[in-house]
């Protein structure tokens, strides 16, 4: 699941958009796993999806093309 920077500013900022979107909804998901006390099956996973989610907003932000939340 994580992308590799060169691989994000090859995208078009639609797909960074739906990709974002994606990704948030899987946070969502995790968090509420953690929340309900399940153990997630990768509890690395969350910080990876945070960090991905941040390389995202920063090219979109130097793309021009900043979804607002």
């Amino acid at each position: 699941m994580a992308l590799k920077i060169k691989e994000i500013e090859s995208m078009s900022i639609d797909e960074l958009n739906s990709k974002l979107e994606e990704l948030k909804k899987e946070l969502i998901k995790h968090n509420a796993q953690i929340a309900t006390g399940t153990n997630p099956k990768s509890p690395g996973q969350v910080k990876v999806i945070k960090k991905t989610v941040a390389r995202i907003l920063t090219v979109l932000k130097t793309k021009g093309g900043e979804k607002k939340p």
